[in-house]
């Protein structure tokens, strides 16, 4: 359970994450957002941010081996590492439909993930 449980608070953690980071870049496109200067943008994704926070702080208590979780502390950074990119990727996806995904990223992205299996190799 508490793998889900971690897993599932590290995914939400970064989807607020992300969108506190990248998706002001799309507030142009938003009536109410045209004429805001960058001090009211960084307050706008420092309050998103504030949600990320509040998930990602028990995410990691409720999985440190430390806490009673089943990760040590290198294994949940490293898998909180692909979550934010698969969980970056969908979002650039769908909401910049500009960027292009090439083989390159997916080189990358695979790359990353070996470490994940290196980091939980015993």
């Amino acid at each position: 359970m508490k793998v889900i449980l971690t897993i599932v608070l590290l995914i939400l953690s970064n989807a607020f994450m992300t969108f506190a980071w990248y998706g002001h870049l799309k507030f142009k496109e938003m009536e109410w957002s045209k004429n805001l200067g960058l001090f009211s943008i960084i307050l706008i994704s420092w309050g998103i941010a504030f949600f990320e926070y509040c998930l990602q702080v028990p995410a990691n208590r409720i999985g440190y081996k430390m806490y009673g979780g089943p990760f040590s502390l290198m294994q949940l950074k490293v898998m909180q590492e692909v979550i934010t990119l698969v969980v970056f990727l969908i979002f650039s996806l769908l909401l910049f439909k500009n960027e292009t995904f090439r083989w390159n990223h997916l080189v990358g992205m695979i790359f990353i993930v070996l470490a994940v299996y290196f980091i939980f190799k015993k």
